[in-house]
């Protein structure tokens, strides 16, 4: 217990240390301007920034990396409210809901209510990656080839949910185009190519993070410019801070939402993707009558489900990567390169390599969530300044903005060329009334769904259905989630 106390200590001691927190303002700030650019998302800016820690010590290079994480995670809510284009896909919920209160007046206290949600949920993941390690990792372990298969069809069901209209047939068509596109590529288990047409460029895949920029960028884009009066941001802020009595009301909700984050993150792949949706999907389904009215029109608890669960999955997605070495998700496979990078060896041996450098790190998360409350509080009324500007000179300098995203995913023009096909098809489906979150979820989703199901099905070869359905039984309960998510989808909102 000596030990314990001692290390914890010197830990503090360096992450306290001037210097130490610079560093992580650095990161922190560097993060949130990334992740509020258009379509770009956490795991570039983890990847493009884990070079200037090449040069940093150890615990700096640590601290900085754990900053930029905590940053541009929270990032792509600015983008989302303030112009419609959400900045990292995660943010694609936040965008539904905190547009439309953006144009009421009231984007300064949108984004004042994703920042204390932000705040709670990163709380919310760090409290549960130190307290419930074991057995939070004891449920993610259960989740093998066939769970992952239900737990991505569970989020391309929640499509339906997405739809604007009084059925979800929309929402789930603008999904399975998305599955479809997902699909073209070699396929991962033989190597077949699927869906390419001959053209080899195809053979890598079609990355979601141009789609996401033409569908959100390019299409806000063509629907503002022909509009005489196009609808804008007012530039008064307002209220920026939420009331606490605001907050208390979505206690309930914050903390089911920052457990669904924590325990999404946990699982190999899943991601702040699957976290963010779902945890919007369950949150409107056990909404009050009186407040789901308000979703897709406005909603403050619908923001507050979506921001604590993308943020809470930081922590979430720090459990197997320090714990097993085997990261929560792309972003927690940056963090895993600059720890391996600077010679620490993680995994279930990682505090006998490296004495008390777990605790820095949870020291880090703690220090990087206070800082970007801070700064994006500080960032809030420049940027619905910025963003308040006449659409018709707002719009045309978002174009640049969305080419240089789409390039900077693999320096690649045919990247833009997709983006540009995105954009004008996203435009299209827009006018005749088919949602498009549905389509990046379902582009997200895909290889994860493909992949494991084949998988589950060479493992499940000799075996009958029942004894599938007895032996797994996490899997039963998750196929019986995903039935119902369709009976919810046709039947009760027909009725």
């Amino acid at each position: 217990m000596d030990t314990v106390f001692a290390q914890l200590a010197s830990q503090l001691a360096i992450a306290f240390t001037p210097w130490m927190l610079v560093v992580c303002l650095a990161g922190v700030t560097l993060g949130i301007l990334w992740g509020a650019m258009p379509g770009l998302s956490t795991t570039m800016a983890m990847a493009l920034l884990i070079g200037l820690s090449t040069g940093m010590s150890q615990h700096v290079a640590v601290m900085f990396m754990l900053g930029v994480y905590t940053g541009s995670v929270f990032g792509g809510a600015i983008s989302a409210v303030l112009i419609n284009i959400p900045g990292t896909p995660d943010a694609v919920p936040t965008m539904i809901e905190g547009y439309p209160l953006a144009q009421r007046g009231e984007g300064g206290l949108a984004l004042g209510t994703a920042i204390a949600a932000s705040f709670l949920g990163n709380w919310v993941g760090i409290f549960l990656l130190i307290a419930f390690i074991p057995a939070i990792l004891f449920l993610a372990l259960q989740f093998r080839s066939w769970e992952m298969f239900l737990l991505a069809m569970w989020g391309i069901a929640i499509c339906g949910s997405m739809s604007s209209g009084e059925m979800p047939l929309k929402g789930w068509i603008s999904g399975w185009i998305g599955l479809l596109i997902s699909f073209v590529g070699l396929d991962a288990i033989h190597g077949v190519a699927r869906f390419t047409f001959g053209f080899r460029i195809l053979e890598d895949h079609i990355s979601y993070i141009p789609l996401l920029i033409g569908l959100f960028g390019l299409t806000e884009v063509l629907k503002v410019l022909p509009q005489k009066n196009p609808p804008g941001i007012p530039s008064k802020v307002g209220r920026v801070i939420p009331p606490f009595s605001m907050l208390w009301k979505y206690a309930r909700t914050s903390l089911r939402s920052g457990l669904i984050g924590t325990i999404i993150g946990a699982i190999p792949g899943a991601g702040a993707n699957v976290a963010s949706f779902l945890s919007y999907d369950i949150a409107r389904r056990r909404a009050r009558p009186e407040e789901r009215a308000k979703w897709g029109k406005g909603s403050y608890e619908a923001i507050v489900s979506a921001e604590v669960a993308n943020n809470a999955n930081i922590g979430g997605s720090m459990l197997p990567t320090l714990t097993l070495g085997i990261p929560g998700n792309a972003a927690a496979a940056a963090i895993l390169a600059a720890l391996e990078m600077k010679n620490i060896v993680v995994g279930p041996t990682i505090q006998t390599e490296n004495p008390g450098i777990i605790y820095f790190i949870y020291i880090g998360l703690i220090i990087a969530n206070f800082l970007m409350y801070f700064m994006a509080i500080g960032l809030i009324k420049p940027c619905v300044k910025l963003f308040s500007l006449p659409r018709t000179l707002l719009m045309p300098l978002i174009i640049p903005i969305c080419m240089m995203g789409a390039f900077a995913v693999s320096l690649s023009y045919f990247d833009v060329y997709l983006m540009f096909i995105a954009g004008i098809a996203g435009f299209i489906l827009h006018r005749f009334g088919f949602p498009l979150a549905p389509m990046v979820l379902a582009v997200i989703l895909g290889p994860l769904a493909d992949e494991n199901l084949r998988r589950a099905l060479l493992v499940f070869e000799d075996h009958s259905i029942l004894s599938v359905l007895i032996d797994r039984p996490l899997g039963t309960v998750l196929l019986l989630v995903v039935l119902y998510t369709f009976y919810d989808g046709i039947f009760r909102r027909a009725k």
